[in-house]
């Protein structure tokens, strides 16, 4: 049977420039990411604007570091052709690269504007997700970030994919993973997390944040060695053989690692860079309990160091004690020695 490419990567064409399905889907998740930001911002009475702004800074500062973290790795491809460099609607950004980029704006970015990184970043943290789990679409588009190879039926009978996506996983002259799916629907599964876990009493500060991270790289750890693309290093045949052990439950369950060249590397970069992630995740949040760095929790007002009186942003149920208990205070202190109100 004959599969030909099922979607475009090209929507439509303003004369001669091209706009692509791949932007256009990393501009949705962005919109995504700010809708749930400003929603949960609500609670504590922070301005959309607020939001609105980090978005027009962090979108270019994450690509930027996507791209350079991309490019830092496959140095080889782009030393002779600078300008291509510059092409992401062919793909080829990192998500982690998109992090690094994002974070640093936004310690910039909070530290102007007063508030406390760890409060924020707890708040945008589902929205990061919901970025990345509509922003993998743009790799299927695209057709990369796929898998290894498997058997119409797998996609077909077993995993009930639609038509729409099976074909597009027809690359080359074989069906591949569509592992652009499974950690979408991994993110997705991790802003419900998310969203439950803040609800609860017991979560301190930066707690929210570090747990996306812990996540994402769990999903990260065992969807990265499906890929045929990884990026990849020659390092110590230790740290390659227990990385591989750690994906033991993968084969048990029958999934098999993507094709990676000897030649180019025997540890993959993500799943390294995952471990690690999940490791200081863990010891940080850990860290800042015992210390007291952590004393504040989720649910506790937020306030600016740099706003007025009347911009100390609190939760609604915190707002609504603070006002009935102002709303008392002024019939108790005009009260006369004898007992008798004052007219």
């Amino acid at each position: 049977m004959f599969y030909s490419l099922a979607i475009d990567p090209i929507v439509f064409s303003i004369g001669s420039l091209p706009v692509h399905w791949y932007g256009l889907i990393l501009g949705f998740g962005a919109l995504a990411g700010l809708f749930l930001a400003i929603r949960e911002g609500k609670r504590f009475n922070i301005p959309q604007e607020f939001f609105m702004d980090l978005l027009l800074l962090g979108v270019p500062s994450a690509i930027i570091g996507a791209r350079i973290y991309f490019v830092a790795f496959m140095w080889d491809d782009y030393k002779d052709n600078w300008i291509d460099i510059f092409k992401i609607w062919n793909g080829g950004i990192a998500i982690y690269g998109a992090l690094i980029g994002a974070i640093i704006c936004g310690i910039i970015y909070f530290r102007r504007k007063g508030y406390p990184f760890w409060r924020i970043v707890d708040i945008c943290a589902p929205g990061l997700l919901a970025g990345q789990m509509i922003g993998r679409w743009g790799n299927f588009i695209n057709q990369e970030a796929y898998g290894g190879v498997v058997a119409e039926s797998f996609l077909r009978d077993k995993l009930h994919l639609p038509d729409f996506i099976v074909n597009q996983m027809y690359i080359g002259d074989a069906f591949h993973h569509p592992t652009f799916l499974y950690e979408s629907l991994w993110s997705l599964l991790g802003i419900l997390l998310l969203m439950v876990l803040r609800r609860q009493k017991f979560v301190r500060a930066g707690e929210i944040f570090l747990s996306y991270f812990i996540w994402y790289s769990i999903g990260r750890f065992f969807i990265e060695a499906l890929r045929t693309d990884s990026l990849a290093f020659n390092g110590s045949s230790g740290v390659a053989s227990l990385i591989n052990g750690m994906w033991k439950p993968m084969e048990w369950l029958g999934f098999e690692q993507g094709y990676l060249d000897p030649a180019y590397g025997n540890i993959r970069i993500s799943q390294l860079l995952a471990i690690l992630i999940i490791v200081v995740a863990v010891v940080l949040i850990i860290v800042r309990r015992v210390t007291g760095q952590a004393s504040a929790h989720y649910s506790d007002p937020i306030v600016s160091t740099k706003g007025t009186t009347a911009d100390a942003v609190v939760p609604d149920h915190a707002a609504h004690t603070t006002q009935n208990a102002s709303q008392a205070r002024p019939a108790e202190q005009d009260k006369p020695e004898g007992g008798t109100p004052k007219e």
